[in-house]
């Protein structure tokens, strides 16, 4: 019962896909030397139409004939997304700029031009898309970062949980199973967000001292209690 559980809580969780088209995760030997700016193209690149230079990385458009570019191979979310490099980002800004790309770069935009516009037009909208919804969460965002740095992410159960710890889950998981009311429910999810935030402050510094390993079992606690809030939400939603 208690691996099943682990089993659950592990897989219920976010997967990171990795850069680009989907496909496994691919990690890196060695860390990115500059990952808020890691991009594999460090060459002036030209606009496929024009052949003038673009002026900016990564360019969506070329600015002498602004045709759509093709998405750069190997390009951050942080530097997609216009944001900086750091765990407590900007969430509004980080908004405002998939807002304006998705008007930008919506493939309904191109329905009329050529047929390699509208693919760049789709690939760039799934990337951007991709990059949003990686950013937006704490808990994705840290692996991302982690991914960056090449740390290694391994799937399945996380051995390296503290037993306290998760003997300490299995009770608010119990006790969440035996709430009759929403009140109960929400002591449980108010105590989680509460957890949560901890954390949130815990990784930034861990991050920011470049404690990768600390990083990574907080981000692993991150994740159970994010776990616990969705089923949180889920029992609350019976007593609708």
């Amino acid at each position: 019962m208690f691996g099943h559980f682990l089993k659950d809580t592990w897989n219920s969780n976010m997967h990171l896909k990795s850069l680009g088209k989907e496909r496994k995760l691919i990690y890196y030997s060695n860390p990115v030397s500059s990952p808020r700016n890691y991009c594999t193209g460090q060459v002036q690149q030209n606009c496929w139409n024009c052949r003038q230079p673009l002026d900016t990385t990564p360019a969506f458009f070329c600015m002498s004939c602004k045709v759509v570019q093709p998405p750069e191979e190997g390009t951050s979310y942080f530097k997609i997304m216009n944001c900086d490099y750091t765990f407590t980002l900007d969430t509004h800004k980080l908004q405002k700029r998939y807002l304006q790309l998705q008007r930008s770069l919506h493939p309904d935009n191109f329905s009329q031009k050529s047929v390699k516009e509208q693919e760049y037009s789709e690939s760039h909208s799934a990337l951007v898309n991709k990059a949003y919804q990686t950013l937006l969460k704490p808990l994705s965002r840290g692996l991302y970062m982690l991914e960056l740095e090449g740390m290694r992410i391994e799937e399945g159960t996380d051995s390296g949980a503290d037993l306290e710890f998760l003997m300490e889950l299995m009770e608010i998981n119990e006790a969440l199973d035996k709430a009759r009311t929403p009140e109960e429910a929400n002591k449980i999810g108010q105590d989680t967000k509460g957890k949560l935030a901890v954390l949130t402050e815990e990784i930034d510094a861990a991050l920011l001292r470049g404690e990768l390993q600390a990083a990574k079992a907080l981000l692993s606690q991150m994740k159970y209690h994010a776990n616990i809030e969705e089923k949180v939400k889920e029992k609350l939603s019976e007593f609708m």
